[in-house]
């Protein structure tokens, strides 16, 4: 094996503290995505409707997936392949890609829409719904996040959605610890009841979009190799080879992606409880929802609450930083999605990854227009946000499935987890595959209620009544 100065890339991992923090950074580029629409409108949509009672609910939805993170990240770490070119070496159907990456294709349908939700969210924190400058505002944000991805790449993705996370997550926990100083304040008790345990079967619906959209959702799991890899993981653990060298580079390497994704699974599962004790804490006792038409009404009650005249102010800040990161961050890795699979169902090929490049420049700006024209078509942010949460959440068990094939086996077995953690994979594996199995009788029942009636049915009895 050839020493790793000698090898272009190829890299030792940190060994020091300082050079593992210096060495993170795709699990905060997610976490700037991650919490977003999910949190600020689905979470506290859900705390607004429940109270307290599903606070566990949202916490186990930020932990049960971050051992398949990690798994999907380990694979592209030692094997340099991206999430969907794993999901292309999957048996089964196909046609010109695998049946899994044709999945993915309708989920990202639904996750399009989404952001296209977050478009006119950011809108309406500063124009009223049909307002006269409603187009120019979603123009304008959509604009503008099309001019910085643009004219960057990794490093500038990387600093924007950092800052934007120090900031947003600052505010919302400010605006819970604020709350202690009015007739608002979570108490022990409160938690307590958080803590429960319960579900109740009029939430579920709300729930299961909310689990889906909130922690790292579908498209974050998807994400986060994506940003391992242009971080430059696979590359400084180089090639796969035999020798003990690799295995233990890939090894150190590892330890700083894990590092990377627990560190950003604590600020963003902060950060969505936060949202959630909000919701709960004010919207509930004050009989308030989150709804299309009410959406910037609602949400700045919470923080006129915690920090009175100046809340509207700490509120448009923070969800301001909340919304358009995620509309950045989407925005940058769904436009390499839609590049990357474009090989896979034989569309388009790159000769060099400079073609790849340029590709990815004009995806970060056609996407942008997509997004506008959807909203403006639709006009229903709230609406378009749990769209995206319904569809990340049907396809959860699949990457849960993606990741148990991955480490049983595709991954090098000298790479492999132990058995605690295999336990925990395969627990979120039957979690998300129950869930995956209600929300799908949940749209049979719905698309069984819709269906209209056959004429015979419709048709008058016979009989006295009938005639």
């Amino acid at each position: 094996m050839a020493d790793p100065a000698d090898t272009p890339g190829v890299e030792d991992p940190p060994r020091t503290l300082g050079g593992v923090l210096g060495a993170i950074g795709p699990g905060l580029i997610i976490t700037a995505n991650i919490v977003g629409t999910g949190e600020l409108i689905a979470t506290t949509k859900l705390g607004a409707q429940a109270g307290f009672t599903l606070l566990w609910f949202i916490v186990l939805g930020c932990c049960i997936k971050v051992f398949i993170q990690v798994e999907l990240g380990r694979y592209a770490v030692s094997s340099g392949l991206s999430t969907l070119e794993a999901m292309d070496r999957l048996r089964g159907p196909r046609l010109a890609a695998s049946w899994l990456v044709w999945l993915w294709v309708l989920m990202y349908v639904g996750t399009l829409l989404q952001a296209s939700g977050i478009v006119g969210a950011i809108t309406r924190l500063f124009v009223p719904a049909g307002g006269s400058g409603e187009v120019a505002g979603s123009i304008l944000a959509a604009a503008s996040c099309a001019l910085l991805l643009g004219l960057g790449r990794y490093r500038m993705v990387e600093r924007v959605a950092t800052g934007m996370v120090v900031i947003f997550t600052g505010c919302t926990l400010a605006a819970v610890a604020a709350l202690a100083w009015t007739p608002y304040g979570v108490s022990a008790a409160d938690l307590v009841s958080g803590l429960s345990f319960r579900l109740p079967k009029d939430l579920l619906v709300m729930a299961v979009a909310a689990f889906g959209i909130t922690g790292v959702g579908a498209g974050e799991l998807i994400y986060y190799p994506y940003w391992c890899l242009e971080k430059g993981y696979a590359r400084r653990v180089g090639p796969r080879d035999d020798s003990p060298e690799w295995a233990a580079r890939a090894r150190g390497w590892l330890r700083v992606m894990q590092i990377d994704a627990w560190l950003s699974f604590a600020v963003y599962t902060a950060a969505t409880a936060a949202f959630y004790l909000l919701g709960a804490a004010v919207l509930h006792r004050q009989g308030l929802d989150v709804g299309n038409l009410d959406l910037v009404a609602s949400l700045s009650q919470m923080y006129r609450e915690a920090f009175g005249e100046w809340g509207l102010w700490v509120f448009l800040v923070g969800a301001f930083m909340v919304l358009y990161s995620t509309l950045f961050v989407s925005t940058a890795s769904n436009a390499r999605m839609a590049v990357d699979v474009a090989p896979l169902l034989r569309i388009l090929r790159y000769p060099t990854p400079e073609h790849r490049q340029r590709a990815i420049r004009i995806g970060v700006v056609a996407l942008p227009v997509f997004l506008t024209t959807a909203y403006l078509t639709i006009g229903e942010p709230v609406t378009l946000v749990l769209v995206g949460g319904g569809a990340q959440a049907l396809m959860l068990p699949f990457l849960a499935m993606l990741a148990l094939v991955m480490r049983h086996r595709w991954t090098d077995p000298r790479l492999r987890p132990g058995r605690v953690w295999t336990i925990l994979l395969w627990l979120s594996f039957l979690s998300l595959a129950a869930l995956g199995a209600w929300k799908l009788a949940e749209q049979a029942g719905a698309f069984a209620e819709e269906k209209p009636l056959s004429p015979a049915a419709e048709a008058p009895a016979s009989g006295p009544a009938g005639k």
